[in-house]
């Protein structure tokens, strides 16, 4: 074989390992982790915002971004699962539906929840009778969110209605989901008006994802969370601020990591360790989902910027 076929080759192995968009979606691979949503629970653009984030969306120079969720799809057993259930929904859906047509069900085999803040679980309510009128669709959740949806309407209607079939978590206890897939729910630090706030640590195929799109601050877990970095192949990590002074209002009544705080804390992470990060959540005031030359300063400092309608196989 000749050079340049033996770089072609290498080229095409490379390539499908890694992610790809909606019309390049091989068909062999055991599992497919899809991207639905990036942004902070608005989505993008956000409601009443006249400002230059989201001119650039009234421009033509960004699309719209829906609230930050993840889609594990098992190929061989035709199973989707989906993490959070935005408002953005029924948009997620098709999204998700139209690089799968035949796919067979109306809707995801099951949903895992991290909180009560409306960017995150509000979607439910399509699963409710005035819309699809589902049936015992599983929802897990931790303690605090299944008393939360089992007590207060609209939520108690899903489930009094049988439209859904509350499945308790417990912190940092695996449930095998199947053979293959494991989930264990990670309480994180958040501000728990309503529930308490998970992360989920994804075990599928060999690979394990780590989704925590909402923290307050990194040194606030009872985790480290280079560790938990290490220790999986992929995170998906809150990303909701680049910096502080990014709104005009005390950014401490509204917590998270800010990007510069992520990265300076991870700037001792190897290069290798540091491309498992894809920053997600982010804000509409972020920089991060409007301004092309902050992506890339990201990007050239060795992290991933997530991105809407992206696959990952294996």
């Amino acid at each position: 074989m000749n050079p340049f076929a033996v770089f072609l080759t290498l080229c095409i192995g490379l390539f499908t390992s890694c992610s790809k968009n909606e019309t390049e979606r091989p068909n062999h691979n055991k599992y497919e982790l899809t991207v639905l949503g990036v942004a902070q629970d608005g989505g993008y653009p956000q409601t009443g915002c006249g400002k230059v984030c989201c001119q650039s969306f009234e421009k033509g120079k960004e699309t719209e971004r829906y609230p930050a969720c993840l889609a594990l799809f098992d190929n061989v057993n035709k199973k989707v699962l989906f993490f959070e259930t935005t408002p953005s929904y029924p948009e997620q859906w098709r999204l998700w539906r139209k690089s799968h047509p035949d796919f067979q069900e109306n809707q995801p085999d099951a949903f895992f929840i991290t909180h009560a803040h409306v960017g995150h679980y509000t979607g439910l309510i399509h699963l409710g009778r005035e819309v699809m009128g589902s049936a015992e669709v599983p929802v897990f959740v931790l303690p605090r969110m299944f008393h939360f949806l089992e007590n207060n309407g609209p939520w108690s209607q899903l489930v009094s209605l049988k439209n859904i079939r509350l499945n308790l978590l417990k912190k940092d206890s695996a449930i095998q989901f199947s053979e293959e897939i494991k989930i264990t729910p990670l309480e994180v630090p958040h501000r728990d008006e309503y529930s308490e706030t998970a992360g989920f640590r994804i075990e599928a195929g060999g690979k394990i994802i780590l989704f925590i799109p909402d923290i307050d601050k990194w040194h606030l877990w009872n985790r480290d969370i280079k560790k938990e970095i290490s220790n999986c192949d992929i995170a998906f990590l809150d990303a909701t601020f680049y910096k502080n002074g990014e709104l005009k209002r005390d950014m401490s009544e509204i917590p998270h990591p800010f990007v510069e705080e992520s990265m300076k804390a991870f700037e001792s992470l190897s290069k290798e360790e540091k491309r498992k990060i894809h920053f997600m959540h982010f804000n509409h005031t972020n920089p991060l989902i409007w301004d092309n030359k902050a992506r890339k300063a990201v990007e050239n400092q060795g992290y991933q910027i997530a991105k809407q309608g992206e696959s990952i196989f294996w």
